[in-house]
């Protein structure tokens, strides 16, 4: 079999173009409707794309939105220090929940909550996999020899008051702010 046969996929061609697209109808979608208020026929449409791609891809709305809100979650960092990776984590999660897909995306993760059985196990898969991220990342720092805080006290002392502020229309974040999160949780 050679290239010509079956020709390798390139990262950035049409796939990630659609999947983007995609993600962006979603979060207008939310954005303008609120979550329960649109169908896959929606997304398609304002995507451009046909319903027959997001089936093929995601197999239905749940699959997709949760991958949407996943793919917006702030990446986790490595700097080398516990207070350098909560430092930059605080700074991002800010950067993001307050970017054009921001309170989009949390009004959507907030809405699967009232989305019955099938919203409260994706809210909770989406919560489950962030807490094994900053899990992983308070291991490290467990590993160099430093003394991280629990999950929920990250939880509670950074992400909280970034997510609240947002709720009630806080814009941006400066930098000091997320910093100063951090110094009082340590």
């Amino acid at each position: 079999m050679n290239e010509q046969e079956h020709p390798a996929r390139r990262p950035g061609g049409r796939s990630a173009r659609v999947r983007a697209a995609v993600h962006r109808a979603v979060i207008d979608l939310v954005d303008e409707s609120g979550y329960g208020n649109f169908s896959v026929g929606d997304v398609a449409t304002r995507a451009g794309v046909a319903d027959s791609s997001i089936y093929r891809r995601w197999g239905g709305l749940d699959a997709l939105l949760i991958e949407v809100v996943r793919s917006e979650q702030s990446p986790i960092p490595d700097t080398g220090s516990l207070k350098g990776d909560l430092r930059a984590y605080a700074a991002q999660v800010a950067q993001d929940i307050t970017g054009p897909a921001g309170p989009a995306v949390l009004r959507l993760a907030i809405a699967l909550s009232a989305g019955g059985a099938a919203g409260v196990q994706l809210r909770d898969e989406f919560a489950n996999e962030r807490y094994d991220q900053l899990q992983a990342m308070l291991d490290r720092s467990r590993e160099r020899g430093e003394a991280p805080p629990e999950v929920l006290e990250v939880i509670d002392h950074i992400l909280a008051p970034l997510y609240l502020r947002v709720v009630f229309g806080a814009e941006h974040f400066e930098q000091d702010y997320t910093d100063a999160l951090v110094e009082r949780l340590l």
